[in-house]
């Protein structure tokens, strides 16, 4: 096997690569924007309620009564997390995006030195 072979050979093993994380990051960003809406419905919720409404949270298979000033601010605490990771999602997937897109432009390079090379050793 030639060395542009071989070469070829591991940038399309890393472009795999790149695009199964990249799937993984668009299932993990999925999941995350499902999580925010749902906080953010626990949110609207909690603003209908009278200051005086008893919450209850679920702790295994208890329910324990909490505040709903400290129900609040637990789901503003996950809301602003959950934000944060997407931010942190979307940034790793544009950096993964343009990796495989220079790794796209390289194999496209070497396809064509390999074929060129099979041309001249035929010719």
């Amino acid at each position: 096997m030639s060395k542009i072979a071989e070469r070829l050979e591991a940038e399309v093993n890393q472009y795999n690569h790149l695009q199964k994380e990249l799937t993984k990051l668009g299932a993990t960003r999925t999941q995350l924007d499902s999580q925010l809406n749902e906080n953010e419905l626990v949110k609207k919720e909690f603003e209908l309620l009278k200051d005086d409404s008893e919450i209850y949270k679920l702790i295994g298979p208890v329910l324990v009564k909490q505040e709903k000033v400290e129900a609040s601010a637990n789901v503003n605490k996950r809301i602003e997390y959950i934000s944060a990771e997407i931010k942190r999602t979307e940034k790793l997937i544009e950096e993964i995006e343009e990796n495989q897109e220079k790794k796209r432009l390289e194999v496209t390079k070497l396809q064509a030195q390999y074929q060129a090379s099979i041309e001249g050793k035929a010719s």
